[in-house]
């Protein structure tokens, strides 16, 4: 297909569409004629990718890193998919000195492998310590209930991972988690908001204030 065609069948404008091929987001296509070239089925689904990107947040640099792990994967999937993984938010605000104490004892706790170099280890230190930061640190009880709970969500996820190639695994699981992780958090409210009306039913704050006060009289 001509661009004009990929632009139709891809919903990408035209000046998007070269602006990512001069970026290298987008392969080039086959030269046809000294001004014309020709796209395929891999161009519309490139450019699916790259918006879908987009439009969950990720800066460019960020998307260039997904796009070039497809085109030049690593030495293994696993190696891989951690690499792209680690373009996705939270973004480090320094240098990782490669020391994760919180990470460890987490890990270690719940059974699960540490190691230091899979960049989302990184990405679980800071969130721990932003936890601490605030007066909220990951106590044993919650850790548990949560480390269960989201082995499961990750084990479907894996057991509906593509294996046919690198390609298919890496938009699987970027992806997947880019799109799916709002979903988790949005139902982790929404079970909030129903257990909360089950347990407080229409008590108002001053209702429970007044009850914690007559507790304590």
């Amino acid at each position: 297909m001509r661009v004009s065609e990929l632009v139709a069948v891809s919903g990408v404008p035209l000046a998007t569409v070269k602006y990512y091929l001069r970026e290298g987001l987008l392969m080039p296509g086959e030269s046809s004629s000294a001004t014309q070239a020709e796209y395929g089925e891999q161009h519309v689904r490139r450019l699916a990718l790259v918006k879908a990107l987009a439009g969950v947040g990720l800066p460019l640099g960020k998307i260039r890193v997904v796009v070039g792990l497809i085109d030049r994967p690593a030495d293994t999937v696993f190696e891989t998919v951690g690499r792209a993984l680690s373009a996705l938010p939270p973004y480090p605000a320094g240098g990782d000195d490669g020391d994760h104490p919180r990470a460890r004892a987490v890990l270690e706790r719940i059974g699960q492998v540490y190691d230091p170099s899979y960049p989302v280890v990184a990405q679980l230190e800071r969130a721990l310590a932003a936890a601490e930061s605030v007066g909220l640190p990951m106590t044993d009880d919650r850790l548990d209930v949560y480390a269960r709970h989201v082995r499961a969500v990750a084990e479907i996820d894996l057991d509906l991972m593509p294996t046919d190639s690198v390609e298919n695994a890496i938009e699987y699981a970027v992806l997947g988690t880019a799109i799916y992780e709002p979903v988790l958090a949005a139902l982790r409210r929404l079970a909030h908001q129903d257990i909360g009306a089950e347990r407080f039913g229409t008590d108002t704050f001053d209702d429970l204030a007044s009850a914690d006060r007559q507790d304590r009289s």
